[in-house]
């Protein structure tokens, strides 16, 4: 099923999954920025999770409103990352993502996607630009994405997961996403797939992620930390300082670390390399020289009386 008046065969099928629970305040303008996309194949699928707010409500809306342009369900599931993978299995198209219900997509961002697969049959994923919105969905700043490096995957999560597409197949081959996770199950899908193909950043904006106090991302801060802390050690056998270090920082003064930052202390500094020892024992050497790079100027700013806020 394409979201399109008018399907183009000659053209990739791309399926978009938006998994969605109790956010019906935010559902329309994530459906509104899919459906008015001018891409002509697109296979639009929306999994609910029993949501007990106006979620069914919006979807029979829409359903009225534009027939025949996506398909909805609303049962139980396991959480974001089942709802995904139950979708993914009912779709069809060659290129596909997921949309998070309070995320957005810039017009064009479908076309533009396609057209960078088509261009680099090799890759596997492709991802571009994207801001960090309010939660009236008014821009805060850029999204720290860079191009895609292998090696500094494994430091920062530097790929915007509203703004990424990616082929089926690599989607399948990497075991679709871990139900386990629910905060970091892009960062874990990203890892598992570079291990197998080349990913792709494209110098254009195609999405909105939504940043607002009650959302998975800040309001779960501890449970992210500890997930991320499994996946590096699981992909990569290895817990680096910048993630180590905001982990530290969170459990000292339980700051978002993206509305409110935390202020360098010795005392976080210290916790630190607790935590360094505890998630690489055998690497810590490494971590030591990591610490010993970057925490001396930090240290000299301290001991000086001018401390300089980490971003």
């Amino acid at each position: 099923m394409s979201s399109a008046t008018n399907p183009d065969p000659t053209l990739p099928l791309v399926s978009i999954v938006t998994p969605t629970f109790n956010m019906g305040r935010f559902l329309p303008e994530t459906m509104d920025s899919v459906l008015s996309q001018d891409y002509p194949n697109i296979e639009y699928i929306v999994m609910d999770a029993a949501s007990t707010d106006n979620t069914v409500d919006v979807l029979r809306d829409y359903e009225r409103r534009y027939p025949g342009r996506f398909t909805w369900t609303s049962e139980r599931d396991k959480g974001q990352s089942d709802a995904v993978n139950k979708g993914f299995l009912r779709s069809h198209g060659q290129i596909f993502t997921f949309l998070n219900s309070d995320d957005t997509y810039f017009p064009g961002a479908v076309s533009r996607a396609v057209e960078a697969f088509q261009a680099h049959p090799d890759v596997a994923v492709v991802y571009g630009d994207a801001y960090y919105t309010d939660e009236q969905n008014k821009p805060i700043r850029r999204y720290p994405v860079d191009p895609f490096d292998y090696h500094r995957l494994g430091f920062l999560c530097h790929i915007c997961q509203p703004a990424s597409f990616l082929r089926a197949d690599a989607f399948r081959q990497a075991g679709m996403l871990n139900t386990n996770l629910h905060l970091t199950l892009d960062y874990d899908l990203w890892l598992k797939i570079s291990d197998r193909h080349p990913l792709l950043k494209i110098d254009h904006f195609l999405a909105n992620s939504r940043m607002w106090a009650d959302n998975k991302t800040l309001s779960r801060r501890r449970i992210t930390f500890q997930e991320v802390a499994k996946i590096l050690k699981k992909h990569r056998g290895y817990m680096p300082l910048n993630w180590t270090y905001g982990y530290a920082a969170f459990l000292r003064d339980g700051n978002d670390g993206f509305y409110v930052h935390s202020t360098p202390s010795v005392v976080t500094y210290l916790f630190t390399l607790a935590l360094g020892f505890y998630y690489n024992p055998l690497r810590f050497h490494r971590f030591l020289a990591e610490c010993f790079t970057e925490f001396r100027p930090a240290l000299t700013m301290l001991v000086k009386g001018h401390p300089k806020p980490r971003e």
